[in-house]
């Protein structure tokens, strides 16, 4: 029992460490498309520690090529579509009025657009979801999206 109070009290003292070592390693698109809700909390966007690093190359290689294998990507890795899905996805999210007074973020990641932030009505998000589906490249939207005032559905940024 001492020995698991001990390992227990080692990796919460670490954890300050390794959450100040975490970055964004794999320099995955994160974008603010919208600002219209001040409150709305910011989110952590996409950051790995050392050791998720380490475990995620493997997969991001392996997932990544496997897109072109099949035939589904013309490019040979399906995450050299993400810097040019992000600006693609914020200038059609800021150009659709039905969107405007929102505050969302997008990350991009092997073409999956995660939408991050607030909305004023389900409806609103559910719209959100549809128009970026049709951007073209985006194969997937993931919604993290809270109506104002509900807690978060995504890790917030330190501090918040």
């Amino acid at each position: 029992m001492h020995r698991l109070r001990v390992l227990l009290a080692a990796a919460l003292a670490s954890a300050p460490a390794l959450a100040q070592q975490a970055t964004n390693a794999f320099d995955d698109p994160f974008l603010r498309a919208t600002s219209a809700i001040a409150n709305c909390p910011v989110p952590a966007g996409p950051l790995y520690t050392p050791e998720q690093v380490r475990e995620e190359a493997h997969v991001r290689a392996q997932s990544g090529t496997s897109c072109y294998a099949s035939g589904r990507c013309r490019l040979p890795n399906a995450y050299l579509y993400d810097k040019e899905i992000a600006p693609r996805v914020v200038q059609y999210l800021q150009r659709d009025d039905r969107l405007a007074d929102s505050s969302v973020w997008i990350i991009v990641r092997q073409r999956h657009v995660f939408l991050q932030g607030c909305v004023r009505t389900k409806e609103q998000a559910e719209a959100m979801e549809r128009a970026v589906a049709l951007v073209d490249d985006v194969t997937a939207v993931v919604p993290q999206l809270a109506l104002a005032g509900e807690p978060p559905r995504y890790p917030l940024a330190s501090g918040r």
